[in-house]
């Protein structure tokens, strides 16, 4: 009989990877229950099984997704994913923004223009001067890394 006990460092790197299961005790299918290698901690593990399950042995979709923890949608949502994209498509990706969608170039020559009148303003005087000029509502933070990234390049 295969003993229980998981890899603690494992958890650690699967949160630095962006892949640990949020909710591991909501896995109830047997594999993961009975085996040290499959791991309910693994998200991609886990989706990549509940798919196999589906589409391998023909088990039932609702079924299956509740058994590995997760809804129909979330299941619909991982085999598009793994059709388009195959196992990685599988890797949660980060939500929000990727860059700074707000910060255009037209404002970011705004600020410049404001910074080389007076080179005390600080980025909280600077989105207060945009929302008056341009009604658009940037946190300060914002400013900061526009201006950092400026400086880089």
């Amino acid at each position: 009989m295969p003993s229980k006990k998981r890899h603690p460092d494992k958890s650690v790197l699967l949160r630095e990877q962006g892949t640990l299961n949020p909710r591991p005790n909501a896995v109830r299918n047997e594999l993961f229950q009975s085996s040290d290698f499959f791991d309910p901690r693994d998200v991609v593990q886990v989706k990549y099984e509940m798919l196999r399950e589906t589409q391998v042995e023909g088990k039932p979709i609702s079924r299956t997704a509740n058994a590995f923890g997760f809804s129909r949608p979330t299941f619909y949502q991982a085999l598009a994913a793994f059709e388009r994209s195959g196992v990685t498509g599988l890797i949660p990706r980060k939500r929000g923004p990727r860059e700074a969608h707000k910060l255009t170039p037209e404002l970011m020559e705004f600020i410049e223009q404001c910074r080389a009148q007076d080179e005390s303003i600080r980025p909280g005087g600077l989105a207060n001067l945009i929302m008056q000029h341009f009604n658009v509502s940037i946190h300060p933070r914002t400013i900061e890394r526009g201006l950092s990234r400026r400086k880089k390049n």
